[in-house]
């Protein structure tokens, strides 16, 4: 049987479904009620079509999401994650048989990032201090100084090999 478990002010509230046509929202007149200001009063329905149930979104000011995606209306599947504004629910059923098999349309997509920057919060996780970069004025004059010496003592070099030597 296929239920609805709503994670709800840290309590976790399972709803089976036995009726064909479900509404969820805030009001008291839904048959799944969730007392949370995010849901709207007619947030939700759930319709069933024959072993399966279909959820369409009622205009909700906050949206449906199933999956981490925006859904209007779309059959649930086993293990889909549902969030209606910021409550969380689960859809379960207990399967006898074999598990629940996703159809071919659902199959799951891997995206590549949209972007390649790291996030805002990222820290380093490095056990070692970063090391900065400071500028070494009094070694890079001693290399400055040597640099100047080497090219003092080539130049003095080829200036005595240009010497002759008196006849």
């Amino acid at each position: 049987m296929p239920k609805l478990s709503i994670a709800l002010h840290d309590n976790k509230i399972t709803h089976e479904l036995t009726e064909e046509k479900i509404t969820v929202g805030r009001a008291p007149d839904n048959l799944i009620q969730i007392d949370d200001p995010s849901v709207s009063s007619r947030h939700a329905q759930l319709i069933q079509d024959g072993e399966r149930y279909e959820l369409k979104d009622l205009d909700s000011t906050n949206g449906t999401r199933v999956n981490g995606q925006v859904v209007t209306q779309v059959f649930l599947h086993v293990g889909d994650r549902v969030r209606f504004g910021k409550v969380e629910a689960r859809y379960e059923s207990e399967v006898t048989g074999e598990a629940q098999a996703l159809p071919d349309t659902a199959q799951i997509k891997a995206r590549p990032a949209a972007t390649s920057e790291k996030p805002a919060d990222f820290t380093n996780a490095s056990p070692f201090p970063n090391r900065k970069k400071e500028k070494d004025t009094v070694g890079l004059a001693i290399m400055a100084a040597g640099a100047f010496a080497i090219l003092a003592m080539i130049l003095s070099l080829l200036n005595l090999l240009r010497l002759h030597a008196p006849l």
